[in-house]
């Protein structure tokens, strides 16, 4: 029975050399199913385990011209779809670390829900206090701050001195100083 399994594998395979889809079809359905619970037994997804089945097929009939086997086409498989599964864990840990370091590194992460309302209330508090400056100190202000004008610039615009600018900004920074007091 064995000798007669190796002889129709050897015929398969002679025929998978020469381009037959029909002896592909025919190896895919002898061991797909085998080779899914091989890969699945490393990689505990199915969806991964048939990816690299999957994969492991194509080059197959990829590289069908150039099949050399000494052994079985099943225990060529096996090992090709084993390392498979070893690169597929690599990879998997390459990107979990990623993940990670995204997470634990990112600014998006740095706020818990507690921090995110003290900041929301923060932005709404300094807002307020900016509108309640006097109108030449909150547009100079606002014109340095938000719209990143230079000094120069400010003094160009308002048709003022760059000494006026520097005296408006530094009454502006300090009523904001006196209003959040209580936040600093």
């Amino acid at each position: 029975m064995i000798k007669k399994n190796l002889i129709l594998e050897l015929l398969l395979i002679e025929k998978l050399k020469s381009g037959d889809p029909g002896s592909f079809s025919d190896i895919f359905s002898a061991y797909y199913k085998d080779l899914v619970f091989f890969a699945y037994s490393f990689t505990h997804e199915l969806s991964s385990a048939e990816d690299i089945v999957q994969d492991t097929f194509v080059k197959l009939w990829d590289d069908h011209e150039k099949l050399n086997v000494t052994v079985s086409l099943k225990s060529i498989l096996l090992k090709t779809i084993q390392n498979k599964c070893i690169d597929w864990h690599r990879h998997r840990k390459i990107v979990n670390n990623s993940s990670t370091y995204i997470i634990d590194n990112s600014p998006l992460y740095e706020y818990d829900t507690d921090n995110y309302i003290l900041r929301s209330e923060l932005e709404e508090i300094i807002e307020k206090a900016i509108a309640i400056l006097p109108e030449k100190f909150k547009e100079t202000f606002e014109m340095n701050r938000f719209e990143g004008l230079k000094y120069q610039e400010i003094a160009t615009k308002l048709n003022v001195s760059v000494r006026t600018i520097e005296v408006r900004i530094s009454k502006a920074l300090e009523l904001l100083r006196r209003s959040l007091i209580d936040f600093l």
